[in-house]
């Protein structure tokens, strides 16, 4: 709750600065006639919106679980990451084909308030992603950061075409030279941010978690057999889940059977961060050799136990 709280502070801090920076920017580029700084604009605007939606998510995520939520909000955060990865690509996408329209079509740009204002921008947006990046493993929180730092690069670039014009003032294509080469970079970003939160959302197993090798950890547990039917996936960023048939040696009691089953859960959550596991203990296994525990029909009735 803590760590939510901060979040939603830092984020309110984020919000503020880009809806004055968005302020600034749409004046000074409708004076200057910059399409670089109103590109820069259109991306802060655009993050203001999705800051929001980050903020909101965070928020949203704090509520508690409920039987209709068995797993609470975690997703909310994933959801909120999905959109402003969208948005960051259909805003980009806008900015490109007015800067081509732009280096077709010149227009003569005062380079003076291009400087002034770029540099502003460019403090504020590495002040705003200073302040969120300490939780870039959070997909959320790294789509927020994400939005400051494309903005930052944004701002520099529009900065570096500021101090062109006024050196050059016939260099009327650096201004939307400049918000080309950024929109290349954010949509890179972009499209990385976008696989992983669909990856979360399509439940893929964690990127850095070896299935191989957390099985072998498992089966490493003292009075562990055999381990199968494992999986393993993504509710948010920072919480995972896992089930899994664990068959014990032996036949132990109830009791030690309870007990290599708390072990094992211990030794999944200390070494691959599963915050979330569901063991079932057996005494012998429940798939035929040869079969595929995982393999589901469209029923949704698990092919190897429909047999039991």
């Amino acid at each position: 709750m803590d760590r939510s709280a901060n979040r939603s502070r830092r984020l309110v801090v984020a919000l503020l600065l880009n809806i004055a920076l968005v302020a600034v920017q749409v004046a000074a580029g409708l004076r200057a006639h910059s399409m670089g700084l109103l590109a820069d604009a259109g991306h802060n605007l655009t993050d203001a919106a999705g800051i929001a939606l980050a903020l909101l998510a965070v928020r949203w995520a704090m509520r508690p679980r409920s039987p209709e939520h068995s797993f609470g909000y975690h997703r909310g955060t994933i959801l909120a990451a999905l959109v402003n990865a969208a948005t960051i690509g259909a805003v980009t996408v806008v900015i490109v084909i007015e800067s081509v329209r732009r280096l077709v079509h010149p227009v003569q740009v005062h380079g003076g308030i291009v400087i002034i204002v770029a540099a502003l921008a460019l403090v504020l947006d590495a002040l705003a992603a200073i302040v969120l990046r300490r939780d870039v493993s959070d997909l959320n929180m790294r789509a927020a950061t994400l939005h400051m730092a494309g903005d930052a690069l944004a701002s520099l670039a529009v900065l570096a075409a500021g101090v062109a014009l006024v050196v050059y003032p016939s260099a009327a294509w650096a201004d939307p030279a400049s918000s080309l080469v950024v929109s290349v970079l954010i949509v890179i970003e972009a499209w990385s941010l976008l696989r992983s939160a669909v990856g979360i959302l399509l439940e893929s197993s964690p990127p850095d978690v070896d299935l191989d090798t957390l099985e072998s950890a498992m089966r490493s547990v003292e009075g562990v057999a055999e381990v199968h039917d494992l999986h393993v996936w993504s509710l948010s960023s920072e919480v995972r889940a896992l089930s899994a048939h664990v068959v014990v040696s032996g036949h132990p009691s109830l009791e030690e059977a309870h007990c290599v089953g708390e072990h094992v859960k211990s030794s999944v959550s200390d070494q691959f961060a599963i915050a979330h596991a569901t063991v079932e203990l057996e005494c012998e296994p429940c798939v035929e050799p040869g079969t595929d525990p995982c393999l589901i029909e469209s029923s949704g009735v698990p092919v190897a136990h429909a047999h039991h």
